[in-house]
């Protein structure tokens, strides 16, 4: 199957120079065809406002007192990390406290800081650890923050500071930190992330603090926290031996880790008194059958106990599953997917049992997910976000047992009137009906004279999918896609493949590693329902997918090209023969298989989009017009997969256009500039080929 030797193996070298000259002379082609006119100008100017105007929602996150937001914008492209109170976020235009300005540190360091995030000590939420990638990588640098003099704690004066790389770091107290991080050899499992957790004390060597866990070099990645939550001290482990499993523990005295006797493959949470158990598949637990896809929940101190005695949270049916957890301080909030849609219940726990209710006042078919919540002592508060495909996002902020109020409304970016938003079920191979979302302007059907009765009218239809590790594509509003897509006049559809997390744990498990043809054939099932609906036709259908999408998408352009009329295929998985070998693919192996393994490759052969590409009239129809993009930046997923795909579908005489982005990680962008920039270059280019 395919070439014996891989004659683009120098396209790995990521800085190499004959690489880049490779990278830079494709980029200046596929500049030259889409990106250069004034309707391009056009429409990348028009994201660019939207990604930058002050009208959108500025989404913060509790820290004590304080609400902090990072906010990107035309003026400040890096961003500003700022806070507020909830009395100025309640007015119309609330005072910013500016922490940190990510662009004028950039230019004083002459560095190409990307914020990675910021973790505040509690309780006293007066010092940062702060994280900074240079140009959007995942590996980053850590520096200590002093949130009242507004400044970094030089390593000369005993600030925390950890260099570039893959770094799990944490507080424990104002002078200690657990953390997990590149030391040299064997500090790294093989998948690049932290093998060991060292309690590191201020002031002292990072390579002389005392090693609390480490685990094999196998496993994906060792982490370590402390909860200081008063009255409920405790220091927690994980070691990821693979991606999907996990061992939890607390320790004990002289750091002994007593293990959370828990199923590897369940979600395990602490809070305060309480333990959460998330089974990914069925358990039974003292003769008790639960199905995959359970929420139980026990007293942390009994079960430790051995107490084997539980509380059932949540229990999924043939269309509902939990699709998001968080605790307030006294409640349980769940987000439950009803076929796709969004409830929020919440659940409250006492010495006799538990209680659940749905939150009310919340727009029906609307999709919601929990912004964050206070989980210390605000009042049980909590601020959720409230939209759909053509509605734009509300903040809702309340308390469970007191009031609730609109904070914000996201103004509309699109012309959204006329739009409706259906949902459709194909059928796969096997019988598994597979949901999706069409969001389309709809037209009174020829027979009827109802206007209720509608069809949409066939046209340049956009199919999006992800069908992986259990993430759940759920209705959200996106002002690109309005603005770039809908608002053209093309339909865009949403698929709800297996692989992700829509129909609970078992829609994901049944189509890891053996089973994962089962996501392709979803994917082509929605094609050729979307086209025997009327909604649109193969030569006038787009699909577009990212990372594990983006292996989605080279699967579809190799295995189902007869389906599509243009394909975006973004920071890509492609060779499936060398994905374990690249980067963090080695801990994706519990997703897709070993590829060394004998067994593992008969199946990942069948579908390798870089294995499987095929000369024009070999086999099958021509491919359609593919653009790969990716990001040098991207220590994720490999560049490799993206610059020898395109390479090796050049060689073959396929239409493909290529462009790589210097910066961005694996979002592909580093800053709204390049967000407008590479979005605007993938819808026109589907736009042109499927108008």
């Amino acid at each position: 199957m395919g070439p014996v030797t891989d004659p683009y193996l120098w396209l790995e070298d990521v800085t190499g120079a004959d690489a880049l000259e490779h990278v830079t002379s494709r980029n200046r082609r596929t500049l030259a065809e889409f990106a250069d006119d004034a309707e391009f100008a056009r429409l990348e100017q028009r994201l660019r406002d939207i990604l930058d105007t002050d009208a959108r929602i500025p989404y913060v996150r509790r820290r004590g007192q304080h609400l902090y937001n990072f906010w990107k914008d035309a003026a400040h492209p890096r961003g500003l990390w700022r806070r507020t109170t909830l009395e100025r976020y309640r007015t119309d235009d609330p005072e910013w406290d500016v922490v940190l300005d990510l662009d004028a540190l950039a230019a004083d360091e002459d560095e190409n800081w990307v914020w990675s995030g910021a973790q505040v000590r509690r309780p006293d939420f007066d010092r940062a650890l702060i994280a900074l990638s240079r140009g959007g990588a995942d590996a980053t640098v850590i520096r200590e923050f002093d949130l009242e003099k507004r400044a970094f704690v030089p390593a000369s004066e005993g600030g925390f500071t950890v260099p570039e790389a893959k770094t799990d770091i944490g507080w424990i107290d104002a002078d200690t930190v657990y953390v997990g991080t590149d030391t040299g050899p064997g500090s790294l499992t093989t998948s690049g992330y932290p093998r060991r957790a060292q309690r590191w004390r201020r002031g002292t060597p990072l390579h002389d603090a005392p090693v609390v866990v480490e685990g094999d070099p196998t496993d994906v990645a060792v982490s370590v926290w402390f909860d200081p939550t008063e009255g409920h001290t405790r220091t927690v482990v994980s070691r990821a031996t693979g991606f999907f499993d996990s061992e939890v523990s607390v320790l004990g005295p002289d750091d002994r880790p007593i293990r959370i006797d828990a199923p590897t493959d369940a979600s395990v949470s602490l809070h305060r008194e309480w333990l959460t158990i998330r089974i990914t598949t069925a358990w039974t637990l003292d003769g008790v059958l639960h199905p995959a896809g359970t929420l139980l929940v026990a007293r942390i101190d009994d079960w430790i106990a051995g107490d084997r005695r539980v509380r059932t949270v949540f229990r999924p049916d043939a269309h509902t599953s939990l699709h998001q957890v968080a605790w307030t301080e006294n409640h349980l909030l769940l987000v439950v997917l009803e076929d796709v849609r969004s409830a929020v219940v919440v659940v409250t726990l006492n010495d006799d049992g538990l209680e659940t209710e749905r939150l009310t006042g919340l727009p029906e078919n609307a999709s919601v997910s929990i912004v964050g919540t206070d989980p210390d002592d605000g009042g049980d508060e909590f601020f959720l976000d409230v939209g759909n495909y053509v509605t734009p996002s509300t903040l809702v902020w309340g308390t469970v047992q007191g009031q609730r109020e609109v904070l914000r409304r996201s103004p509309a970016f699109f012309d959204a009137d006329g739009l409706t938003v259906d949902q459709f079920f194909a059928t796969s191979e096997d019988g598994t009906r597979v949901p999706y979302f069409v969001v389309h302007r709809a037209r009174p059907d020829a027979g009827t004279d109802d206007p209720s009765e509608t069809e949409p009218a066939p046209g340049p239809t956009l199919l999006y999918a992800y069908g992986g590790f259990e993430v759940s594509l759920t209705p959200s509003y996106s002002g690109i896609v309005g603005a770039a897509w809908l608002e053209r006049g093309g339909t865009y559809v949403v698929a709800n493949l297996r692989g992700g997390g829509e129909y609970g744990p078992a829609w994901h498990t049944d189509v890891r590693v053996a089973g994962r043809h089962k996501v392709h054939e979803d994917f082509a099932a929605v094609a050729r329902d979307l086209v025997d609906r009327g909604i649109t036709t193969a030569d006038r259908l787009g699909a577009r997918g990212g990372s594990n999408g983006g292996l989605l998408m080279g699967i579809a352009l190799t295995k189902y090209p007869e389906l599509f009329g243009a394909i975006v295929c973004q920071v890509p998985l492609l060779d499936m023969k060398r994905y374990h070998l690249l980067l963090a693919g080695a801990s994706w192996m519990a997703e897709y298989g070993d590829p060394d393994d004998p067994d593992d490759w008969a199946v990942i052969s069948e579908y390798s989009p870089y294995q499987n590409v095929r000369r024009p009239g070999e086999s099958g129809p021509t491919y359609p017009p593919v653009l790969v993009t990716t990001s040098t930046r991207d220590d994720r997923v490999h560049p490799g997969h993206a610059r020898k795909m395109a390479a090796r579908l050049e060689e073959y005489g396929h239409d493909v256009s290529y462009y790589e982005n210097i910066e961005g990680g694996h979002g592909g962008a580093a800053d709204n500039a390049q967000l407008a920039f590479t979005s605007a270059l993938a819808f026109t280019f589907l736009w042109r080929m499927l108008t």
